[in-house]
């Protein structure tokens, strides 16, 4: 679970962040390989 909320935070964080319609794809794809990471 508090895998999860961390990579939502993160996710939100990125968001917050982005610029344009490729940052936001960049950054959660970044996020999502960090929640990946986490759980290995």
């Amino acid at each position: 679970m508090r895998v999860l909320s961390a990579g939502l935070l993160l996710l939100l964080l990125a968001l917050a962040g982005c610029n344009t319609v490729h940052g936001i794809g960049q950054d959660i794809e970044k996020a999502g390989e960090t929640i990946k990471r986490s759980t290995q």
